[in-house]
């Protein structure tokens, strides 16, 4: 098994704290930087960072949904990380300024992927999925905090 790795990043116009505390509101605002992969949202326990415990369907492919199970922690200033119960992935959230009244949000999930041809396919195509997902959140992400 071979770890898989999907990365996006965006600059957003938009003080570091705010954006973090979009991110971080599970309970309010994360549910709608969401696009139509995610399902069945819920908030579990907490919802304001560090301690949340949230619910949510993601549909990768057509065929591949993964159903999350997500542990909130923020191990450091500006970052959350949603390590899923359910699986390998774990996904790190960092905010940090990016110059006067932006942000440069980093969004990175990696697992650990099938082996043989089935593994050389999800390492290859998997994070180019991934990373069009985030790209949709990260223009939400824009939406709402940019107002």
């Amino acid at each position: 098994m071979a770890q898989v790795e999907a990365t996006t990043e965006r600059i957003v116009a938009a003080d570091a704290e705010k954006v973090f505390d979009a991110l971080a509101d599970y309970s309010g605002t994360r549910a709608k930087l969401l696009p139509e992969q995610y399902s069945e949202y819920e908030v579990r326990e907490g919802g304001d960072g560090e301690g949340t415990l949230v619910h949510w369907k993601l549909q990768a492919t057509s065929k591949r949904v993964r159903d999350c199970l997500l542990e909130v922690s923020e191990p450091t200033d500006g970052e959350l990380v949603e390590k899923d119960r359910n699986s390998s992935m774990v996904t790190t959230w960092r905010v940090t300024p990016a110059g006067e009244g932006k942000s440069r949000v980093v969004v990175s999930t990696v697992w650990n992927g099938a082996g043989g041809i089935g593994g050389f396919f999800e390492k290859t195509f998997a994070p180019k999925g991934l990373g069009r997902i985030y790209d949709a959140v990260l223009d939400k992400l824009a939406t709402e905090v940019e107002k």
